[in-house]
């Protein structure tokens, strides 16, 4: 009851966004936002939820003789008309409380979730493309490595320090992708050639590398924000989001004739026309799950903290990928797999040391003010 409690209160109460990682002087540091437990774990929930459900249910549409690439594209934003629903309720509370903070976002955040989410949209269409290619297992790890990305992108948007412990999750991680490349020939699903395999790769790749880039662009924009930023605020911005991104994937399918030819697919499709439909809009759901709870990490800690978590779920894909579609896990997916984890400890154990030392020297300041 307590654990629902903090989270409302985080709904509805304001919280500032700019964190020390932005900010080059100690007085900055100070001020760091604590960290809403609650709700950073509710956004774990949902990014397990569909960081696990969507690329099954993504691959699950192909498999069974799905073939436009942007219908399966616009799954990844569609469901975005679920948030009107937390929204509802979060404006009913706010209209019976006169002193809440402003229930909309500032014009310059649409403004920017509007050009952010045409990118994602395109970024979708670079994953879906590719996922129609690779299977989940395969494809899951190379999107795993948008950690490596995001390292570099945070490092010149919002200023996040590297390490050597980062360093060494990067380089990793990245050994992990050149592995799947280069060994990849017995990996390849029925009916995909080594050169679509190819693409497949590199379509995925170049996918996380555009999601590396967008996560730090997103946590800029909260730090840019002029007013108090608290989870309302959060969700409308990830419906912008995912709004623009759809309109963009619904006017490359209108171009593309996806509308007139999703008739004749749904009416061919392996599980019948009924269980078309339900594919395409629980993977919607999904991967709205997947979004929200990628802001939400971003809003309680920060984008690198994301690229990590996205990376520790891997595993889990792996495995649920391999029970449900039989997938093959050779010997060079296991060990691009260990790098990856390999990858991850090494980050992890790097904050563990930087944080141990940072609350050392608080102390340490601490007692020397108490002496003077």
């Amino acid at each position: 009851m307590a654990s629902s409690m903090n989270i409302e209160s985080s709904l509805e109460e304001g919280t500032t966004i700019q964190n020390g990682k932005l900010a080059s002087t100690a007085e900055a540091n100070d001020k760091k936002k604590p960290i809403n437990w609650p709700l950073l774990l509710l956004s774990c929930a949902f990014m397990a939820i569909g960081a696990i459900g969507g690329p099954l249910l993504s691959r699950l549409y192909f498999i069974h003789g799905g073939s436009r690439k942007w219908v399966s594209t616009i799954t990844q934003t569609g469901g975005c008309p679920i948030l009107f629903i937390p929204l509802f309720f979060l404006y009913s509370r706010h209209r019976s409380n006169p002193q809440s903070p402003h229930f909309l976002i500032e014009p310059k955040l649409f403004f920017f979730s509007a050009i952010i989410g045409v990118l994602l949209g395109i970024d979708n269409f670079l994953y879906a493309l590719g996922l129609s290619y690779l299977p989940v297992s395969t494809s899951s790890m190379l999107i795993a490595t948008q950690l490596a990305f995001v390292a570099v992108f945070s490092r010149i948007i919002v200023r996040q320090k590297f390490t050597p412990f980062s360093i060494n999750s990067v380089v990793l991680m990245s050994l992990g992708s050149v592995l799947l490349g280069l060994r990849g020939n017995g990996d390849r699903p029925p009916g995909v050639t080594g050169k679509e395999y190819l693409v497949g790769f590199f379509l995925n790749l170049g996918s996380a590398a555009v999601m590396g880039f967008i996560w730090p662009c997103i946590e800029l924009c909260y730090a840019k924000a002029t007013r108090v930023l608290n989870y309302t605020s959060v969700l409308q911005f990830q419906l912008n989001l995912s709004m623009f991104a759809s309109i963009t994937c619904f006017i490359a399918m209108l171009i593309n004739k996806d509308l007139q030819a999703m008739q004749r697919e749904s009416r061919e499709y392996g599980l019948g026309q009924t269980m078309y439909v339900v594919v395409l809009v629980c993977g919607s759901v999904a991967w709205q799950f997947t979004f929200v709870g990628a802001l939400g990490l971003i809003f309680c800690v920060g984008s690198l903290f994301n690229g990590i978590f996205t990376s520790v779920l891997l595993p889990l894909t792996e495995v649920a990928a391999v029970i449900a579609y039989h997938e093959k896990f050779n010997g060079e997916k296991g060990m691009a797999l260990a790098l990856c984890l390999w990858g991850f400890t090494s980050y992890f154990f790097g904050e563990y040391q930087n944080n141990k030392k940072a609350k050392a020297a608080a102390l340490s300041i601490k007692e020397q003010d108490q002496y003077n």
